[in-house]
C-alpha cells in the first residue's frame, strides 16, 4: 500500500509539474527588423597589365606602381596575384595581374584617368567595404531585437498582458550588398573597360551606393 501511496503522490506531483511548464509556455513569436547605410571607405581592384615581352612588361608594371602612387594608393596595399605567358599570341604575350586597395585618402578620378592605357588589359573592382562594418553589423542585430521587443510589447499591451522573459532569440536573414558598382557602371559587366566617356564622370567614394545592411531577429517572449 506505502508503495501505490508513493506512486499516486508521484504522479499528481509530475502532473503538476507538466501543466506548471503549459502555462509557462504561454508565448508569444514576433519578428524585429532593422536596416542600415553604411558608406563605403574602402574599395579593392583587381587590375591586368600586357605587354608584347618581359621588358615592356617590366616597364608597364614600374607605370602602374608610379601611377597608383600619385593617386594615393600605398605600395603595401598593392598585392601581386599571377603572372601569364601566352606562347602562341602575336601580340600581349606577357599578363600581370595585381590587386589593390583604395581609400577615401585615394584619387579615384586620377586611378580611371591615368589607367586609361593600351598596356591595361582590365580593371574590376572585386569588392567595396567599410573597416568598421563589424561594429554597423552589431548595431543592427541590436535594433533589430530592440524593435522585435517593442513590437511584443505593444501588441501584449493591447491585450491586457505584459513582456515576460525572452524564450528565444533566432537569427533568420543576414543580408549585405557586398557587390557594389559606381553608379556610372550600374547596369554593366564586373570588368570595366577603360574607354574614355563623351561626357565626363566622376570616379569617386560619392559616386558609389552605400553598402546595405539589413537583420530579422525572430523572438519568442513569455506572457504575463
Amino acid at each position: 500500500m506505502k508503495l501505490k501511496h508513493f506512486l499516486l503522490i508521484g504522479i499528481l506531483i509530475l502532473g503538476s509539474f507538466v501543466n506548471a511548464q503549459e502555462v509557462k509556455k504561454n508565448a508569444i513569436e514576433v519578428t524585429g527588423v532593422a536596416e542600415m547605410e553604411v558608406e563605403p571607405d574602402e574599395i579593392i581592384f583587381s587590375i591586368g597589365i600586357k605587354a608584347d615581352n618581359k621588358n615592356d612588361l617590366a616597364d608597364n608594371e614600374k607605370k602602374l606602381f608610379d601611377i597608383l602612387k600619385n593617386a594615393g594608393v600605398k605600395n603595401e596595399d598593392i598585392k601581386f596575384k599571377s603572372m601569364y605567358q601566352n606562347i602562341y599570341s602575336k601580340a600581349a604575350k606577357f599578363s600581370k595581374n595585381y590587386q589593390f586597395k583604395a581609400s577615401t585618402k585615394s584619387s579615384l578620378s586620377k586611378i580611371f584617368e591615368d589607367l586609361n592605357q593600351k598596356w591595361v588589359s582590365s580593371l574590376n573592382i572585386s569588392e567595396v567595404k567599410n573597416t568598421k562594418i563589424a561594429d554597423f553589423r552589431k548595431t543592427v542585430k541590436i535594433n533589430a531585437l530592440k524593435a522585435a521587443k517593442e513590437k511584443a510589447d505593444y501588441l501584449l499591451e493591447s491585450m491586457g498582458k505584459k513582456t515576460g522573459n525572452a524564450l528565444e532569440i533566432v537569427e533568420i536573414e543576414d543580408y549585405t550588398s557586398d557587390t557594389i558598382m559606381p553608379v556610372a557602371y550600374r547596369g554593366k559587366a564586373s570588368n570595366i573597360q577603360l574607354e574614355m566617356a563623351d561626357a565626363p564622370v566622376d570616379f569617386s567614394f560619392d559616386n558609389i551606393e552605400n553598402i546595405k545592411l539589413k537583420y530579422s531577429i525572430k523572438t519568442k517572449y513569455e506572457i504575463l
